[in-house]
């Protein structure tokens, strides 16, 4: 089959993406026997593939729909779609094709990490769909909680323990999650005996990094802004802010297609800061002018409001 050699390379590559403006490993390496495809499967697939590396999402998305319509028991079909609706802010339909991916393949731990960013990207708890996925199936269960810690949702995290074992394994993953919740309550404990004993508040830790953000921004040193916005977002991977000068800093340092994917992540969580917004806008047109993408600048420059 002529598609065979080339297919083969592709679904064994580690595929890499951004969930609250810095990258990590989509899914690991997926090998298929690819014989048991038509030619017209393996094209679709392999063109969808190329769509979604260069973010052309409603391609990719009608072509993986083309591929569910040849072969609609493929299950990495849904987690290559429910990805695409996900990158393209179509949370309902990522959603959709997720939890069907999960339902499908309960023990990929990657179809439950893509299922915990949408749940997180639509501000919602993992009990909101517990009643849809089979919670049954011990590694589910486990890599469910393993997602949710490293997104530090850690109480999350704890509750879906009740559905392990006692393995080693869980057992190591319940001790992180454990201190982890002990950690945050002693430094909330330390804050609030901290208002008692001083007249005055302790400095709000996120303005403390904003103002450090911006002294060098106003210096131009990119490379100090990348370093303290990247820290910033390990710590707040939900302030729109760290996710600006995020993208401010990769644009001015050359990397303008990471640029924008922190940007655009960093939009969906801004609510009523035109100010801010404005930022975002003239920092995405320049980064898309850059990259010779005159219609998608275009269209940030026409977002920008005068008088901010």
């Amino acid at each position: 089959m002529r598609f065979s050699g080339i297919f083969m390379g592709w679904m064994t590559i580690l595929v890499l993406s951004v969930f609250s403006g810095y990258a990590q490993i989509e899914e690991e390496s997926a090998e298929v026997f690819l014989e048991e495809y038509s030619d017209a499967f393996q094209e679709k697939f392999f063109e969808a593939l190329k769509e979604k590396g260069i973010e052309n999402y409603d391609r990719a998305i009608n072509l993986l729909l083309e591929c569910k319509g040849l072969e609609p028991d493929y299950v990495v079909l849904n987690h290559e779609l429910a990805q695409c609706y996900l990158a393209d802010k179509k949370l309902n339909d990522a959603l959709e094709f997720s939890l069907e991916a999960v339902i499908a393949e309960p023990e990929n731990y990657w179809y439950a990490n893509t299922l915990v960013a949408i749940l997180i990207r639509r501000n919602m708890a993992i009990d909101q769909v517990i009643g849809s996925i089979p919670m049954s199936n011990e590694d589910l269960a486990y890599n469910l909680s393993k997602s949710l810690f490293k997104n530090k949702r850690y109480k999350e995290a704890l509750e879906l323990t009740k559905y392990w074992s006692q393995s080693d394994k869980h057992l190591r993953l319940k001790q992180k999650i454990d201190d982890s919740i002990a950690a945050a309550e002693k430094k909330g404990n330390k804050s609030r005996d901290s208002k008692e004993i001083v007249a005055e508040p302790s400095d709000d830790p996120l303005a403390a990094i904003r103002s450090q953000i911006e002294t060098f921004l106003i210096a131009g040193d990119a490379q100090k802004v990348l370093e303290t916005s990247e820290s910033a977002l390990e710590a707040y991977p939900n302030q729109p802010y760290f996710y600006y000068s995020h993208g401010w800093a990769l644009h001015k340092m050359g990397n303008h297609k990471t640029a924008v994917r922190s940007l655009e992540t960093g939009l969906d969580y801004l609510f009523d800061d035109p100010g801010l917004a404005n930022k975002f806008y003239k920092s995405l047109a320049a980064a898309y002018q850059s990259m010779g993408n005159a219609s998608k600048a275009n269209m940030y420059l026409s977002k920008v409001k005068s008088g901010l």
